[in-house]
């Protein structure tokens, strides 16, 4: 049951970082197609 509950608090903690790291990847492509359209303006 020990092991269980670990498993679980790594999957957890895993999709955690993972969701934090695709939304700051979300927001790096945002700025970068911001700043493609500034200069073609």
């Amino acid at each position: 049951m020990r092991l269980f509950a670990i498993v679980i608090a790594f999957i957890a903690l895993f999709g955690l970082t993972a969701c934090n790291t695709m939304a700051g990847l979300g927001k790096d492509i945002q700025e970068g197609g911001e700043a493609l359209e500034r200069t073609a303006q």
